[in-house]
């Protein structure tokens, strides 16, 4: 076992967890955060996508001892107490999810394309940037709108995640 720190949604946690443990077993099984979905087991379909160091990450690609002395940001960690993200209130709005399983990872994937991109992104890049992320019942279409939305009526500094 090894002891690990991690600093989650602003706050530090500790656990003590086998070497081979991945970050998104911690973050669910540990720290009881299951916003995040274990969707692939192979790094296929982005329902597990986090923000490590402010990077979007796939937490099924990396251990938790590797994530030790970060900071992580999940999709719980989004929202302002009953005030929604900008990025959660614009798929909320164009009704960028359906059964909702694949959206903590697509909503995780666009606050990282915003804070990069700002308001140039354009609907080519959202697609391009969503190819790691799968959803099965959507098309897309709306998860697309809410994502442009997003990036154009906020600033890139309001839409990071704090």
């Amino acid at each position: 076992m090894t002891d690990v720190t991690i600093t989650v949604n602003g706050r530090e946690m500790k656990g003590s967890v086998e070497d081979r443990t991945l970050l998104v077993q911690f973050l669910r099984g540990n720290l009881g955060l299951t916003g995040t979905h274990v969707g692939c087991d192979t790094s296929q379909c982005g329902a597990c996508v986090v923000h490590v160091d402010g990077k979007a990450v796939k937490s099924c690609t990396m251990l938790a001892v590797q994530a030790s002395g970060s900071s992580v940001t999940t999709i719980e960690g989004l929202a302002s107490g009953a005030d929604l993200h900008p990025v959660q209130a614009a798929f909320r709005e164009h009704h960028g999810l359906q059964c909702g399983y694949c959206t903590p990872g697509m909503i995780m994937t666009a606050v990282d394309m915003i804070q990069r991109h700002g308001s140039s992104l354009d609907e080519e890049t959202v697609r391009e940037e969503l190819d790691g992320n799968i959803c099965r019942c959507t098309g897309y279409h709306n998860i697309v709108k809410a994502i442009l939305s997003a990036a154009g009526a906020s600033q890139p500094q309001s839409i990071a995640a704090e």
